[in-house]
This record gives C-alpha cells, structure tokens and sequence, in this order.
C-alpha cells in the first residue's frame, strides 16, 4: 500500500512538473487537482492503455515501438477529457510533450522505488 502511494506521488509530481514547465498544460485546483488528475492517469493507464497496446501492436512493431508515443498522448489526451475540470490540454503537439516529459519525469523518479514482495 504504501508503495502505490509513492508511486501515485512520483505522478503528481511529474504531472505537476509538467504543467509548471509546458506552457500548453495547465493544471486547476490547486494541489487537489494534481493529485485529482494523478490518480486519474495513474487509473487510465492501469487499465485502459495495456487494451489499447494489445490492439495496435501491429502498428507499433511497423513502427519499431514510435507508435508507443501515440498511445501515451492519448492517454493523457482521455485524462484531460475526463478531468477536464482539473486538466487542459491546448492540443497534440502539448499533449505528446507533456507526455514525453511525465514518462521521462516517472522514469527517474521510479528508479527510487522499490517493488513491494
């Protein structure tokens, strides 16, 4: 339990950091709203995006993995959708750097937290 909760941490962060340093992401409510949309991506990525890798791995090995950007805009692009009280996204190109940002920001920070066994 308490390793979902650092992990939920290293998101808020990470989405956090992003709005803070893209201009084309922007975050609503305070440190409720990060935490909010953290859990919501954190949630969507859970959940929905192993279905969407599963369906478009074809296009993702015709791509040599590239498509995989895609997939991880758009689920940043549906947290927006979803948390658009919270989360505004200006459009693709915001989206695809903020995402790129927040996998680079959780993949440092991930290097911090142990597996639970």
């Amino acid at each position: 339990m308490k390793n979902l909760l650092i992990r939920w941490g290293v998101i808020a962060l990470a989405v956090w950091l992003t709005a803070q340093v893209l201009t084309g992401v922007t975050i609503k409510g305070g440190l409720t709203g990060v935490l909010l949309v953290a859990l919501a991506f954190g949630l969507i990525n859970a959940i929905i995006k192993p279905i969407v890798k599963v369906l478009t791995f074809p296009l993702t090995l015709l791509t040599f993995g590239l498509f995989v950007l895609v997939i991880n805009t758009l689920m940043l692009l549906l947290t927006a959708r979803v948390m658009d009280q919270y989360l505004v996204i200006d459009g693709f190109w915001s989206a695809l750097a903020g995402s790129i940002l927040i996998s680079i920001v959780t993949s440092i920070l991930g290097v911090f937290v142990k597996d639970e066994k």
